[in-house]
């Protein structure tokens, strides 16, 4: 078949993706903070990229819930929403469950040592009190369940809903119950070495569904 006439439809699609990843990035660690106004020349400015990218990019990010859009008029950072964050955590502790489900019967010894490292930096972040190396390590842990399970629609849902949760870890980093993950890590732990898929994946949903400040 001929190649289709349209030029650069890949490089366009990655760079508004890249966009995007950028600027919730910076919402979700707070260098964006609530009710900041976004300006299209600001962002252009940082971000070196012309106005059609940041717009797309914003448009998704008001759909995930982190940016306000008054079309015409004004867009700003999202204000936390307890409901949304509440609805986000239920939804993100069932994906979870199920990907540690899916992925129990593959996961290797090779594996739970990795998890088990990311663990152990879970732990000496939080006792640090260091918050991106704590959502990082988390991120670590929980990420190596999602690669074995296997399910890139299982990926794309998480990432619809995760970044309000981990906005809400840096908002509020030392009154979180997060401060109880690395003991709970090690029972999803003790229940994958020991083959039971069930309860590895019914600890993995409480342990999300516990993510609340306190």
């Amino acid at each position: 078949m001929p190649v289709p006439a349209a030029r650069g439809v890949h490089r366009r699609t990655l760079l508004r993706d890249e966009v995007h990843r950028t600027i919730r990035q910076a919402i979700v660690t707070g260098d964006l903070s609530p009710g900041e106004l976004l300006r299209d020349a600001d962002l252009e400015d940082w971000l070196g990229v012309s106005r059609t990218p940041i717009r797309e990019a914003l448009l998704r990010l008001e759909r995930e819930g982190l940016v306000n859009a008054q079309p015409g008029r004004r867009t700003t950072v999202a204000e936390e929403d307890p409901e949304r964050v509440a609805h986000a955590r239920d939804v993100a502790a069932a994906l979870h469950e199920l990907a540690v489900r899916s992925a129990a019967p593959r996961i290797t010894p090779e594996d739970l040592e990795q998890m088990a490292a990311a663990n152990g930096r879970l732990a000496r972040a939080l006792e640090d009190r260091d918050a991106p190396a704590a959502v990082a390590a988390d991120e670590a842990f929980h990420a190596v369940a999602l690669q074995r399970a296997e399910n890139p629609v299982l990926d794309d849902a998480l990432d619809q809903v995760v970044a309000l949760l981990r906005r809400t870890e840096h908002l509020h980093f030392g009154s979180l119950t997060g401060a109880d993950s690395p003991a709970q890590h090690e029972q999803i732990l003790t229940a994958l070495r020991a083959g039971d898929a069930e309860e590895a994946a019914r600890l993995t949903r409480l342990n999300w569904a516990g993510l609340r400040a306190t």
